[in-house]
């Protein structure tokens, strides 16, 4: 479950990024893969779901209506492009929004602004949110399990789309922190235990034989530690402390330094 992307693909990732900066008049400040190749358990055919962060120029802000702050393209070779505007950015990462936290923890970067993620990690702290987290995680392996996971034949890769945010709640539960964004470090973190360590080394060894279509039945211990963890995370959940919003003139002043170069 290692992260590979093939020099082609970088390659065409490279130049997709560079065509969105001259087709949109924007800087790229951070461009990494997201989803399950980022996370470490892709399949062959899975897309490469490149997720980026543009700075437009200063007139982009000078203007009565507010423009699109989403840039988005399907490109061959399955690759997704999608990139939020800075500002939608810093607004998004002051409210503790859990997928822009995965994106700064991505093994798999195409282009970085150096200086740009160090203030952002540098200040990551002050606005992670731990329930606000644990609850998107939460909502994301409750929808799994309800939508995917109740029935006689389940797809294996479903099945860790339900473990690694519910491996991400434990993160949470014990660190306050953001969780890593490879499923690797999840495993791996000392509040796991062996037995459990154990189980998703052989949904793993499963996983890496099976075709993508390929569907097998659940075991009930897996089901049943999969249902178990839900029911914990649903009732500790509100009882991890709510942050007060932390001042945003840190963001204002990178806003301004970035925009104004």
């Amino acid at each position: 479950m290692s992260v590979v992307v093939e020099p082609p693909i970088e390659q065409a990732i490279a130049g997709a990024l560079a065509g969105v900066e001259a087709q949109h008049g924007v800087r790229i400040l951070y461009a990494v893969e997201s989803g399950s190749r980022a996370w470490g358990f892709a399949s062959p055919d899975s897309d490469y779901d490149v997720r980026f962060l543009y700075a437009p120029a200063l007139a982009w802000y000078l203007r009565v209506d507010e423009p699109r702050d989403v840039i988005e393209a399907m490109l061959p070779r399955e690759i997704d492009l999608s990139g939020w505007e800075l500002r939608k950015t810093l607004r998004l990462f002051a409210s503790g929004n859990a997928t822009l936290f995965e994106w700064l923890g991505s093994p798999v970067v195409y282009r970085e602004n150096a200086a740009f993620t160090a203030r952002l990690r540098e200040l990551a702290p002050q606005y992670f949110r731990p329930a606000k987290a644990l609850f998107h995680y939460l909502g994301t392996a409750r929808t799994t399990w309800r939508d995917h996971l109740r029935s006689p034949g389940v797809r294996l890769k479903k099945v860790f789309y339900a473990l690694r945010p519910l491996l991400a709640c434990r993160w949470i539960e014990h660190a306050r922190t953001a969780p890593p964004t490879a499923f690797a470090q999840l495993v791996e973190a000392p509040w796991v235990n062996d037995g459990e360590r154990a189980m998703i080394a052989r949904l793993q060894a499963a996983k890496s034989l099976a075709r993508e279509a390929d569907r097998t039945a659940l075991s009930p211990d897996v089901a049943e530690w999969l249902a178990a963890q839900l029911a914990h995370y649903e009732r500790i959940g509100p009882s991890l402390a709510t942050r007060a919003d932390a001042p945003t003139e840190p963001l204002d002043l990178l806003l301004r330094e970035i925009v104004a170069v």
